[in-house]
């Protein structure tokens, strides 16, 4: 019987939130688990790469990967448009490893749709005023942009009922921490043992091998 099977594992919040450092995190200090790349029309940060933040396209191609079933998701957010790459989704999975959607609510159900042994955390900010300030000191927002995405917040906050798990991020070490949980709590499911009936039959056969061949159906132990 196996417990350690993969699964994809969407976390989605308002922007501002932290949902981007908690996933990296998430993958950086938890074995079996990896980041699923996503496509984006938007221009890089300063901050980000090529290949490892995201794949950073233009809107021809973008349309290309969409038209060719590349993605398996994709939402337009903020002005641009973001896409989940398919193959590393894929791949990850068939080689044993968690992997971590770091997508919109959209996104999130469309990855339920089609994955529906997905887990999803939505990540909830400690306060209104903390979110508002984080996107204050983000330094990438002009006002007109921040409360575009207070708006988008305000929508998003109604999903929060269609999400598996909820973690506030408050305090960062201890929101890493449930993440950790989440995962590793997942990991041991009922549901995801495989082989769980033949284990238990074996079990029982040398149980009752051990008793001497003795059955007993009136009675369990507790």
């Amino acid at each position: 019987m196996r417990t350690g099977v993969a699964f994809p594992i969407v976390i989605a919040a308002p922007s501002g939130t932290g949902k981007t450092t908690l996933a990296r995190a998430l993958v950086d200090r938890h074995r079996g688990v990896v980041f699923g790349l996503s496509a984006t029309t938007r221009p890089p940060r300063s901050s980000e790469r090529e290949g490892r933040d995201y794949r950073f396209v233009d809107d021809e191609a973008f349309d290309a990967l969409a038209a060719s079933g590349k993605l398996l998701e994709w939402a337009h957010v903020h002005s641009y448009r973001y896409g989940t790459l398919e193959a590393g989704v894929a791949d990850a999975l068939d080689a044993g490893d968690c992997v971590v959607l770091d997508i919109d609510v959209q996104g999130a159900r469309r990855v339920r749709q089609l994955l529906p042994d997905a887990v999803l955390v939505f990540v909830l900010p400690p306060s209104a005023e903390e979110l508002q300030r984080r996107l204050d000191t983000r330094g990438v927002e002009d006002p007109g942009d921040r409360d575009v995405r207070l708006r988008s917040a305000q929508s998003e906050l109604g999903a929060v009922t269609e999400f598996d798990y909820i973690v506030v991020n408050d305090d960062f070490e201890a929101a890493v921490h449930v993440l950790d949980c989440i995962v590793e709590a997942e990991r041991h499911r009922r549901t995801r043992c495989t082989a769980l009936d033949e284990r238990v039959a074996q079990l029982e056969h040398v149980i009752r091998m051990k008793r001497g061949g003795a059955t007993d159906e009136s009675s369990h132990a507790r």
